[in-house]
């Protein structure tokens, strides 16, 4: 039976556990501990975009994050309390809890099934041998082609998000200084008002956007579209008996 179901997971970077705030955490009492309740939130989160939630009525309270990670309501209560201090957990104006900078490390797979095929379509390519005077590319199938293409196209993303530094709120836009520079030309006074409204509304709704400048700027132009007031056919004719 096929199974069309979304799988997320966490992009963990190796110094994950070196962060300013991942070592104050585990330095306090019990902070092992707190730092595995995070780990817990964080893939109870990725569903939602980063909100802590059962579903998109019913956010979860410290009782039910408890029974949830199957701790005491005290250590839970504790530990939503650092997180909130460290700023690895905020409150949306609903009363959901949040958890901050989600955005760098959620990823996605459409099914198992493919992630699978993808993870052996890679070993392949990495372990076929190369033929006498010939490439790669000669000896690899279509499919193989593409996934690296995939491949390729992430580093490019992960690249391109290096180079982006986070605005908004709840820093989830990322920009380049090209592109703060380019918004700020084109909508002196209100570039400003766009990005906390971009961080806004992801925060709050768990979407992603492939080019977060190219959705300003479309916001912004559709705005602009509407604030115009429609024009009006006049008569400048002069009738007979009138003077101009």
């Amino acid at each position: 039976m096929s199974d069309n179901r979304k799988y997320y997971y966490l992009k963990l970077k190796e110094n994950y556990f070196d962060d300013d705030s991942i070592v104050l955490l585990e330095s306090m009492q019990d902070g092992v501990l707190y730092s595995n309740i995070l780990l817990k939130l964080y893939l109870k989160s990725l569903k939602h975009g980063g909100r802590l939630q059962l579903d998109e009525d019913i956010p979860y309270t410290a009782q039910m994050i408890a029974t949830i990670t199957r701790q005491q309501i005290g250590t839970v209560e504790r530990a939503l309390h650092i997180f909130l201090k460290l700023g690895l957990v905020e409150v949306l104006d609903s009363g959901t809890f949040y958890m901050s900078n989600i955005e760098l490390l959620i990823g996605q797979s459409s099914t198992e099934a493919e992630r699978k095929r993808a993870a052996r379509l890679q070993n392949k390519a990495l372990s076929a041998p190369r033929t006498n005077g010939g490439h790669l590319s000669d000896i690899r199938p279509p499919e193989i082609e593409i996934e690296l293409e995939k491949e390729i196209e992430i580093k490019r993303e992960i690249e391109k998000e290096r180079s982006a530094r986070a605005y908004g709120r709840y820093q989830n836009v990322f920009l380049t200084d090209e592109e703060m520079a380019d918004l700020q030309a084109s909508f002196p006074t209100v570039w400003g008002q766009y990005i906390e409204k971009l961080s806004e509304y992801m925060a709050s709704t768990g979407k992603r956007y492939q080019s977060h400048v190219a959705t300003i700027r479309r916001w912004a132009g559709e705005d602009a579209k509407k604030a115009v007031p429609p024009t009006r056919n006049r008569d400048y004719s002069v009738k007979e008996d009138e003077t101009v």
